[in-house]
């Protein structure tokens, strides 16, 4: 019989996971980037479209208004809060929380590292990712390739010439899916996810770079060797595994609230909630943010792949369905 009451994770593997955490301090400790806390309970949620925010009430004194919060996904609107603010190199070791991502990799509250890197462009970035991960999982030489040259690799296509018709057509020869969109990422994705990453199983680990414009999220947009313009925006996969996120980061305040908005109208398309998205973000960048790079990596995962073990409720000591 099963006791809930117990933790899912060994004693001996959440002894490494704090074993992580205190190296990860000590990294950043090194090289004077400052720790720093930003609230879990924010005003305004983030626009993506593929994330689902949290939503909680706050109950104030009696005959005051209710407030609705949002439990965050990612300290980062609060974190580039504090680089306008004059904070210089920053990191957070922190909770973050998802709706709906549960699973094997997945847990609705999970632990997030993200930090930021004022004066760096994202392959400076990379290179300081490479140096934090490469010692915690014992590997070395990461590989680089081009979003462009991913598709090209694995699936002999040239993005810059497919259509969207074309992409729905080889990601169904992939996924028996029924689907009718016109929403050129969301094909994309799919390809990505479904076909390309468990191909990038048996690569080690994989800095995947100069993903579409279109998926610049928040940050900046450039152009290639070839002229064509991309996000200057990095994923990092190890054994297949999403890891980390990356940007080289947005700093016009104007372009921020424009891509707010395009969130906004995707979401209404495709009925998804509909939430305040971050004014204090745009302020804080009309204000002046310096020019820097800023990555997200997942925890749980990096203890995960330490440890070789492909349960996220081997390296969480409590999980969703006991906590």
């Amino acid at each position: 019989m099963t006791e809930l009451w117990q933790a899912t994770a060994p004693i001996e593997n959440l002894r490494k996971r704090a074993q992580i955490f205190a190296q990860i301090r000590e990294f950043f400790a090194a090289r004077d980037v400052l720790e720093v806390e930003t609230p879990l309970m924010t005003s305004a949620a983030v626009s993506d479209p593929y994330i689902d925010t949290i939503e909680c009430r706050y109950h104030p004194l009696p005959g005051q208004q209710e407030q609705a919060r949002y439990l965050q996904s990612s300290p980062e609107y609060a974190m580039k809060r504090l680089l306008a603010s004059g904070s210089g190199a920053i990191y957070q070791i922190c909770k973050a929380f998802r709706n709906g991502e549960c699973g094997r990799r997945h847990n609705p509250e999970f632990t997030m590292l993200e930090w930021y890197r004022p004066g760096f462009y994202h392959h400076q970035l990379m290179d300081e990712v490479e140096a934090l991960v490469g010692p915690v999982i014992g590997m070395a030489g990461f590989q680089r390739i081009s979003y462009n040259e991913l598709f090209r690799q694995y699936l002999q296509l040239d993005l810059q010439t497919a259509t969207v018709n074309e992409l729905a057509a080889i990601t169904r020869q992939h996924i028996d899916i029924q689907m009718d969109d016109d929403n050129r990422d969301n094909w994309l994705n799919l390809l990505m996810s479904h076909v390309i990453e468990p191909q990038l199983a048996d690569k080690g680990a994989v800095f995947v770079y100069d993903y579409p414009a279109s998926q610049a999220a928040l940050s900046r947009i450039a152009e290639d060797d070839n002229g064509q313009p991309v996000a200057c925006r990095f994923e990092l996969f190890i054994a297949g595994v999403e890891l980390a996120n990356g940007y080289y980061e947005l700093t016009d305040a104007a372009e921020q609230a424009k891509r707010f908005a395009k969130d906004i109208a995707q979401r209404q398309t495709e009925g998804l909630p509909l939430r305040p998205t971050d004014g204090l973000l745009v302020e804080a960048l009309e204000n002046g943010m310096p020019e820097c790079a800023g990555v997200a990596m997942g925890l749980d995962r990096l203890v995960m792949l330490a440890l070789g073990t492909e349960q996220i409720s081997d390296v969480i000591a409590l999980p969703f369905d006991r906590a």
